[in-house]
């Protein structure tokens, strides 16, 4: 089990319901140190039916879980069955090839209960000659770091290219350590034949809540006045619609949307690659946030939805809005948030991916401290038991017309009513209590 804030359960129509750990937990993407690295390494593998389709199975897992309760085994099954899914969300249509560029993307898991895991995929092609099939190794882990995983991934493809015998030692020294503290470095030692034994280094980074985004991918791709449009959407908790072909860049851009709105939490469907099979989600009337293959643009336009924001990640555009995106946000701060992105837009050569997540999120964290800052003196604590927050008098503390009619809006949000009621029960006792 994991332990932090984060989710209020996902929409019925999330496919990701699929594994249930206890009720009542929230899990986020900022854990505690010294945990299990990950839970599960499974391969994935297309396997050809009678039709001559090909349908993604598990060929592999490890660990093999053994003596699981009924209700473990039950939670384990369902996980399993909706994996393959996720490591090949492009359907059925796949045929052997020769050459196969590896790509790298993660995919969230959402349990009844709102707490995520998340699957770190590889998919390459097995070495060997001839035309084959592409497989994926998947980890699932609880703990939210794409760098850190990405280069685990890098040692199990450089050990795949021996043998799936070499990986499995690999993985369980990985799953005999803990999960350093950020800025922290953890030394797995691993024997290769041939090349002896090598000490691989595995580092987090000093800020926990940038260990899962790339923010240069979205600079990279957009605008910074479309960026802020899209912020403004997702800050009043709308429909986002994101589309590119490859599944990396799906899944970078999307988890970099999210982070966007730290310190709140998305807290409605979230599937950065939604499985070919699952494509309705976007039919769904309550909040979400996907990404769908560029080959199915045609399939979403078709769909009876509700006003969503539509992006394209390939062009650079919006093909569908609401039509308001540029008036939800206050003008100043706007502007403010402009000149920022902008900034880091021209420099982006001089900055390393590093810089360029903190300058940004600073630029996003900032916006939130200018507008609810003030929430912790708005909180009216009584002698026991949890505060309650006066709402009126902390809209009414803002001074500026624009920032009162947006925190309005804002403070209706989930995410915002899910970050106040952790700050009601957090009091700090002040001293002299």
């Amino acid at each position: 089990a994991t332990e932090g804030k984060q989710e209020a359960p996902a929409a019925d129509s999330n496919p990701s319901r699929v594994t249930q750990v206890k009720a009542g937990e929230r899990s986020s993407v900022l854990y505690s140190a010294g945990q299990f690295f990950f839970e599960y390494l499974v391969v994935v593998s297309l396997k050809k039916m009678p039709d001559g389709r090909y349908e993604p199975k598990i060929a592999y897992q490890f660990p093999k879980r053994e003596n699981l309760l009924k209700g473990q085994k039950e939670e384990e099954e369902r996980l399993l069955q909706a994996i393959p899914l996720f490591c090949f969300p492009d359907g059925n249509n796949w045929a052997p090839v020769s050459t196969f560029p590896s790509e790298t993307f993660s995919f969230v898991l959402t349990n009844v209960d709102g707490s995520r895991k998340i699957g770190y995929c590889r998919r390459l092609l097995p070495s060997g000659r001839g035309a084959r099939l592409p497989e994926v190794f998947c980890i699932i882990s609880c703990l939210g770091c794409f760098g850190l995983f990405s280069k685990i991934l890098d040692e199990v493809e450089k050990r795949r290219q021996i043998s799936m015998a070499v990986i499995y030692p690999f993985m369980q020294g990985l799953r005999e350590s803990p999960f350093p503290a950020p800025g922290k470095t953890v030394t797995i030692k691993s024997f290769i034949p041939e090349s002896g034994t090598e000490l691989i280094e595995l580092t987090r980074p000093v800020d926990a809540h940038l260990e899962h985004v790339e923010f240069q991918a979205l600079l990279q791709r957009l605008s910074p006045d479309l960026i802020l449009h899209i912020f403004a959407s997702a800050v009043l908790e709308r429909r986002l619609i994101f589309l590119a072909e490859e599944l990396s860049v799906l899944s970078q851009c999307i988890h970099a949307v999210a982070a966007l709105l730290y310190p709140f939490t998305w807290a409605h469907t979230y599937i950065p690659v939604v499985p070919e099979c699952l494509l309705d989600t976007v039919c769904c009337p309550t909040p979400f946030m996907v990404g769908i293959q560029m080959r199915h643009l045609e399939r979403v336009l078709e769909q009876p939805m509700e006003e969503a924001l539509i992006v394209d990640l390939c062009q650079g555009k919006i093909l569908r809005a609401v039509g308001d995106e540029e008036e939800i946000l206050p003008v100043k701060l706007q502007n403010e948030m402009l000149a920022s992105l902008s900034r880091h837009n021209n420099n982006n050569n001089v900055h390393t991916p590093e810089q360029v997540n903190a300058l940004v999120s600073e630029a996003f964290v900032q916006f939130f401290v200018r507008l609810v800052g003030h929430y912790a003196s708005h909180i009216r604590w009584g002698k026991n038991g949890p505060g309650a927050f006066q709402e009126r008098a902390f809209c009414k503390a803002l001074a500026s017309k624009s920032n009162r009619r947006f925190v309005k809006k804002f403070v209706k949000t989930n995410m915002f009513a899910l970050f106040i009621e952790d700050a009601e029960k957090s009091r700090i006792p002040q001293e002299g209590e």
